[in-house]
């Protein structure tokens, strides 16, 4: 079974940002070693100008699916699924395009309107919009789950990352309705350059099928 594709859409871009927040509020309630494992994150995120990986994504449900992502930041994404899953995901000028090849459709969102902004914005900073709900040390990782400040029932997610050296390598998406997707990272490659043609966009649907 693949995931739906309203896991596609809905998880894998609040997955691939969730990771960019951690907020200034939550820091309060927090010692000085999760401060400071909080700033190590930060420092760590703005630091990525690429990455590159295969990914898996699987639901509660058992479905699964596959793909290539590829980042460069500021504001450029693409994300592309393997067959059978139809879906073409592409961040550029401030937009994010959709393309699903099997209907034909190509639709499009602002970048500003997903969470996706805040991972590909220019400097990623901790502020008041997500909140830190766990921050959990295990041997050689360092997980951390965060929630939208002013609404945590929306779902929260879980950013994985190994330790000494930091790197992420999954992470976990709880949403509204209580369903659980994990996206993991097969060798990511962060910091190589790529192609720009990744991130142009242009309509990929045959002249017969477009209005």
């Amino acid at each position: 079974m693949i995931v739906s594709r309203r896991d596609l859409l809905l998880t894998t871009l609040p997955a691939l940002t969730a990771m960019a927040l951690l907020p200034r509020a939550a820091h309060a309630a927090l010692n000085a070693a999760d401060t400071a494992d909080l700033k190590r994150v930060q420092d760590y995120l703005n630091n990525i100008k690429t990455l590159q990986a295969k990914f898996e994504q699987t639901s509660d449900g058992g479905g699964v699916a596959s793909g290539t992502i590829y980042l460069q930041r500021p504001g450029k994404m693409r994300v592309v699924y393997d067959p059978p899953v139809p879906i073409l995901l592409v961040a550029t000028d401030d937009r994010i395009w959709y393309y699903d090849k099997q209907l034909q459709q190509v639709s499009f969102f602002a970048l500003k309107d997903t969470p996706a902004w805040f991972l590909l914005q220019d400097n990623v900073s901790f502020g008041g919009d997500i909140s830190v709900s766990h921050l959990e040390r295990g041997p050689g990782t360092l997980r951390v789950t965060v929630n939208e400040t002013k609404n945590p029932d929306l779902g929260q997610a879980t950013l994985v990352m190994s330790d000494q050296p930091l790197q992420l390598r999954k992470w976990q998406i709880l949403d509204a309705q209580k369903k659980n997707v994990t996206v993991t990272l097969d060798d990511p490659h962060y910091g190589a350059p790529l192609n720009p043609s990744l991130f142009y966009w242009t309509d990929p649907r045959p002249p017969s099928a477009r209005e």
